[in-house]
């Protein structure tokens, strides 16, 4: 199902566009300063973002992925570019160093979004049964007792929801590129 707003700021409406910036703004901001950890910087990016979503409008398909998923995709990437602009390897100091070695989490925070998101979007059977399994890191037995769906049957959800899932992110990610 494709909300009207995602439909309409395909199409160039003024009006859906400030409801799309209304809506994801503050997750964009939020997920920006998390890995920017510098307001302006932040700021800067989330203005960034949402122009690049204006001006790449025709190749956002909602049937693919949800706006959200597809606006994380644009801030990873605008994020990466104001990293790749600070620390460029000319750049890097050793008070940065670590900084620029940790491990960043805004990736693994973006992914856990995305994957919350397309969870809900399988909607039960699957979704309750793959929170089971990964979440309440339940055997497929113990779903079955805990559901009292059939073993055959909780693994038919799992292995569909997974493939279902497996579409969803990697249509997402092809959206982002």
């Amino acid at each position: 199902m494709i909300d009207t707003d995602s439909a309409d700021f395909r199409d160039g409406a003024p009006e859906a566009m400030r409801s799309v910036y209304e809506s994801h703004s503050s997750m964009v901001y939020a997920l920006a300063l998390r890995s920017l950890r510098n307001a302006a910087d932040a700021e800067d990016v989330t203005q960034q973002v949402f122009v690049k979503a204006w001006r790449s409008r025709d190749r956002f398909d909602p049937e693919r992925a949800p706006m959200a998923a597809w606006l994380i995709g644009i801030t990873r990437h605008t994020i990466a570019d104001v990293h790749r602009g600070r620390y460029g390897a000319s750049q890097v100091d050793l008070d940065h160093a670590a900084e620029v070695a940790e491990p960043d989490r805004s990736e693994e925070i973006v992914d856990q979004v995305v994957v919350a998101q397309a969870l809900a979007d399988l909607g039960p059977p699957q979704q309750d049964v793959l929170e089971l399994a990964f979440y309440g890191r339940l055997t497929h037995a113990e779903i079955a007792a805990k559901t009292g769906l059939p073993l055959g049957t909780v693994k038919s959800h799992i292995t569909r929801g997974l493939k279902r899932l497996r579409t969803r992110m990697e249509g997402s990610h092809a959206s982002h590129r």
